[in-house]
């Protein structure tokens, strides 16, 4: 009982202090919306602007005094409601299962972006474009899905259940992600009798690149989120989110060799074709045909190839737009219409953001010379 008195006692002194602080920062705002307004020169040269600026700053202020008030367990909790299971059915011979308990199924996570029935997961959870998967929501109501969407090169894929008035996450910034921040992994690991479990630690570097070998042959990954949040198999699809419940990352890939090492795939680079889905109901995907690698790539195909800045291509394929306006292998691309290349992520996150029949400009180091090249995208 004691305890109990203490815990509220605790509750309505935090309360206290919070209103003191908003009515105070009110008082500022209104006395600061005062002088603006009204004209008054409170000191020679006085640059409205700042004022303005000032006002901006004390509301933000306002906003992440309210927002402490919402505890992590009230954000997992909210996040969850948006987290589903993704069961993919193998053909084994002439049967078909479905058993959760067998290997025959494939488990993994998905998370709802929209109240429609859009959900976003890794392809290799959904399957390609055009294919079907079922979706089990935190109801345990199950849906068919048809897979809408897919890129193997990032591993993302969207979904489609004929359903509404479903709770969704929110999008972050992965830009803003910082090495040492706190996140949460959400996923069913290893099935659905773990479904939305949930692991919490770090971003221990952001910008990551791993090999991957499949089929005797090399792909890398880039870009990645890496965390030493606990991800296991069932985890992929999920959200990586941080401490405000906002989505900053697909949990993708783990490697098993290795203990606390988990990766994800930035958000931002899913934005463009999830909100063309949410407005448009379908995603118009523009066609540059390249393939080009990050610089700290570079050394695992050439040692002695050194480049600054920019992204190297690796591949143009033949009768795209690239290989049609000139684009060769072993350019280096430094700007897309006026916006510097760091990452492939980066100009894949651009076009992903055009339509067919776009122009872009990309500046050019080939050959050490700066050459300015336009190209036409086309439809994928």
């Amino acid at each position: 009982m004691e305890e109990y008195i203490k815990r509220q006692n605790q509750k309505r002194a935090k309360k206290y202090f919070l209103g003191v602080i908003i009515s105070i920062l009110i008082v500022i705002i209104i006395a600061l919306i005062y002088v603006l307004y009204t004209g008054i020169e409170v000191t020679p040269h006085y640059d409205t602007s700042k004022q303005t600026l000032e006002i901006e700053r004390l509301s933000q202020t306002i906003e992440k005094i309210q927002n402490n008030d919402t505890t992590i367990e009230e954000v997992i909790e909210k996040v969850n409601k948006s987290i589903v299971g993704i069961s993919k059915l193998k053909n084994t011979g002439s049967t078909i299962f479905l058993d959760n308990s067998t290997s025959k199924i494939g488990i993994g996570t998905g998370m709802i972006v929209s109240e429609n029935g859009y959900i976003l997961t890794n392809e290799h959870v959904s399957g390609a474009k055009y294919s079907k998967c079922y979706v089990t929501l935190p109801s345990g109501k199950n849906y068919q899905g048809n897979v809408v969407w897919s890129d193997s090169d990032i591993d993302l894929a969207i979904i489609k259940i004929n359903t509404n008035n479903l709770e969704y996450v929110s999008l972050g910034n992965s830009d803003l992600s910082k090495v040492g921040q706190t996140v949460y992994a959400i996923g069913n690991p290893i099935g659905f009798e773990f479904q939305r479990t949930v692991t919490s630690g770090i971003i221990s570097a952001v910008n990551r690149t791993i090999v991957l070998e499949e089929d005797n042959k090399k792909s890398y990954m880039g870009n990645l989120i890496q965390t030493d949040a606990t991800i296991n198999p069932g985890n992929s699809g999920g959200p990586l989110i941080n401490s405000e419940g906002n989505v900053i990352g697909i949990n993708s890939v783990k490697i098993t060799s290795a203990e606390g090492i988990g990766f994800a795939i930035p958000i931002n680079v899913a934005k463009p074709i999830i909100q063309s889905f949410i407005t448009n109901g379908s995603f118009e995907e523009a066609y540059l045909g390249i393939f080009a690698y990050d610089k700290n790539v570079i050394p695992y195909l050439d040692s002695n190839l050194e480049i600054e800045k920019g992204i190297y291509v690796v591949q143009v394929n033949s009768n795209s737009p690239a290989a049609r306006y000139g684009l060769k292998e072993k350019d280096i691309l430094l700007e897309v219409d006026g916006i510097e290349l760091e990452k492939m992520c980066d100009l894949r996150t651009y076009i992903y953001s055009k339509k067919p029949g776009d122009n872009i400009t990309f500046q050019i180091l080939r050959n050490k010379r700066n050459l300015s090249m336009q190209v036409m995208l086309t439809k994928k």
